[in-house]
């Protein structure tokens, strides 16, 4: 091993010790819960851009988005909620970072025209404005939007068309977030996430709102998308669920995520397949 692998395997251990430390921290913790409820009570997510477009994301979760493309690699990355756009472009962009830098230590030629990596988003309603914003944005061609429910069976066979026979899939669930809605939405999109990578529900955070901070919504506590992940894991613990690859379906809560992050709208919502 040179110096500098040696350097780098210290620092991430020293990392690791001060998430472990993190998570027994009752007063840190505590803190950024305080924080978390203080700022989705002022909008604080809606602060946000991501090369031009409106993210509604925390930038802690957006930073995980990108340790977790960065290391995984996928080759497509499916949306669903697609709304300004911003995570879109967040995702296109960090794709094709990973084309660039793949091509660089191959030295083979980019072209920027037929990307190799893209996005695929859904929703029910992309209102014209964003499709057009979207559409205009330099990272377009990277991105398949579909419209129509997530979980409608015609517009899930388009977005397994759209996916083709790509090997690395990542999924990130961030639509409607009733309970039917999002466990519907596991079931379908979870078995094509490929082994060792990632699918993603954001918003798990309602369920430990309080009904007056969720508001006049479908959603709330007892009726969320953490309550439809809990179900979802223990039906896959207990039947035999195939993943698109033929093999039996495991994910795993990666809770060193949250631990990092304490400040995420998707507690117990980074799930890995293992």
């Amino acid at each position: 091993m040179n110096v500098k692998d040696l350097v780098m395997n210290n620092f991430r251990t020293e990392v690791n010790k001060r998430i472990a430390n993190a998570s027994k921290n009752e007063k840190l913790k505590n803190s950024a819960l305080e924080f978390m409820e203080n700022s989705i009570k002022s909008q604080y997510s809606y602060n946000f851009f991501w090369l031009g477009r409106p993210i509604i994301q925390y930038p802690q979760d957006v930073l995980a988005v990108q340790e977790i493309i960065w290391e995984k690699r996928p080759d497509v990355i499916i949306e669903t909620g697609i709304a300004h756009g911003g995570s879109l472009i967040l995702s296109a962009s960090l794709l094709a970072l990973l084309d660039l830098c793949e091509a660089t230590e191959n030295n083979t030629i980019l072209d920027p025209k037929r990307p190799k990596r893209h996005v695929i988003g859904v929703d029910i309603d992309i209102r014209n404005h964003n499709r057009v914003a979207i559409e205009n944005h330099p990272l377009s061609r990277r991105i398949t939007m579909i419209e129509g429910s997530s979980t409608n069976e015609k517009i899930f066979k388009k977005v397994k068309a759209a996916v083709g026979d790509a090997g690395r899939v990542m999924v990130f669930l961030d639509s409607n977030h009733t309970h039917e809605h999002v466990l519907s939405e596991l079931r379908l999109y979870a078995p094509l996430v490929a082994k060792d990578s990632y699918i993603v529900v954001f918003d798990t955070v309602v369920e430990d709102l309080s009904e007056k901070i969720v508001g006049d919504r479908p959603w709330g506590p007892g009726n969320n998308p953490k309550t439809a992940l809990t179900e979802y894991l223990e039906q896959i613990d207990n039947t035999n669920i195939r993943a698109e690859d033929g093999s039996l379906l495991k994910l795993k809560i990666d809770h060193k995520i949250e631990n990092k992050l304490l400040i995420t709208v998707a507690k117990n919502g980074y799930l890995k397949r293992v």
